[in-house]
């Protein structure tokens, strides 16, 4: 049976036989270890929404089990739209640049720390218990923002829109207007635009 633990775009989170290029938590775990399921009506455990590499110091786990609630997506950028940050434990020198491109675009004397960032990205990421898009021009937006149209995901990269799926990116067919909901939280497209490059599934 597929753990429900697959994390698409939106921050929703599926049960799929797939994994993902990297894992994640959201602050401790809110799932029952004696079944492996997530608890109703509960997504997250606190403001605390990581992206963490899958391996690291040849620590080995029971994934669900009775630690918090381990997470996966197809790539950073996945993460970023559903409103996740780069791990500073397995992750630091990613989360390190994350945090100087984050204090450049808001023009701060230093780097956050991550629980400033986390209360900001709290914020912006939820409207209530659901999803919170903000509306955005598409070309204005850097490379790595998500945006949903429909009940399809869009990823902007090098002047072109990606169509994602959980295996992997794909040519955008249609036209897309202006004016689109923006899944990744401003705070992310900030960094965005002052530099970080988050990785990608597909390498281009």
């Amino acid at each position: 049976m597929s753990l429900q633990n697959k994390v698409d775009p939106k921050g929703d989170i599926h049960a799929l036989a797939v994994r993902g290029q990297f894992m994640g938590n959201r602050g401790g775990r809110f799932h029952d270890y004696e079944t492996r399921t997530l608890q109703p009506h509960r997504r997250w455990a606190s403001r605390q929404w990581i992206c963490c590499l899958t391996a690291f110091k040849n620590r080995h786990r029971t994934v669900m089990g009775q630690s918090y609630t381990e997470l996966f997506f197809l790539d950073e950028v996945s993460a970023f739209a559903a409103g996740h940050r780069p791990c500073f434990e397995c992750r630091r020198k990613a989360a390190t640049r994350f945090a100087a491109c984050w204090a450049e675009v808001r023009q701060l004397d230093l780097p956050p720390k991550a629980g400033e960032m986390d209360r900001v990205l709290h914020a912006q990421r939820l409207d209530g218990r659901d999803k919170r898009m903000t509306r955005a021009d598409a070309d204005t937006l850097p490379d790595g923002a998500m945006i949903r149209i429909g009940d399809q995901f869009f990823a902007r990269r090098r002047q072109q829109w990606l169509q994602w799926s959980w295996h992997g990116y794909g040519e955008a067919s249609g036209i897309f207007s202006t004016i689109v909901d923006l899944l990744t939280p401003p705070a992310i497209i900030g960094a965005l635009q002052a530099g970080y490059r988050p990785k990608w599934h597909n390498p281009l």
